[in-house]
């Protein structure tokens, strides 16, 4: 299968649409993601399961600003549309092809499961932001 270009209109329905949606930030000028984008379509053509993506930096900055793309290339793996993995930079082949490995056999419902239990243990981090009340620290630094 060939690499799809997602854009602002058609993203958000192809991450819904299917299962696994592995997807290279990239832009033309950029070295190291020419010298991916091989990899990343012989991989796309071995994984007929999966939708391989491509994002022109360039072309798409709001994409590249909703994920704070900093650097490229950058991988983003999604499964079952939640974001699994994303880290800046190239793969060799060999640890590309891991990479999708893992991601095949991962449990979705324990990965669902541990979400859910980050975000219970974590949801009084969130009460607090921006409330104004003086937690300890003034923002200045003190010198002895």
């Amino acid at each position: 299968m060939a690499t799809i270009h997602l854009t602002t209109e058609n993203f958000e329905e192809t991450i819904e649409k299917n299962d696994i949606v592995v997807i290279d930030y990239y832009a033309d000028w950029c070295g190291p993601c020419k010298a991916f984008a091989p990899i990343f379509e012989k991989a796309s053509e071995e994984h007929t399961d999966i939708v391989f993506a491509k994002v022109d930096t360039e072309a798409q900055t709001e994409l590249a600003a909703a994920f704070d793309i900093r650097s490229i290339p950058t991988l983003m793996v999604f499964r079952e549309k939640v974001l699994i993995f994303a880290q800046p930079g190239m793969l060799p082949a060999n640890a590309f092809t891991e990479l999708l490995g893992k991601v095949k056999e991962l449990d979705m419902a324990e990965v669902r499961k541990k979400i859910a239990e980050h975000e219970a243990e974590h949801e009084h981090d969130h009460e607090c932001h921006g409330c104004g009340h003086d937690h300890g620290d003034d923002g200045h630094k003190h010198t002895h």
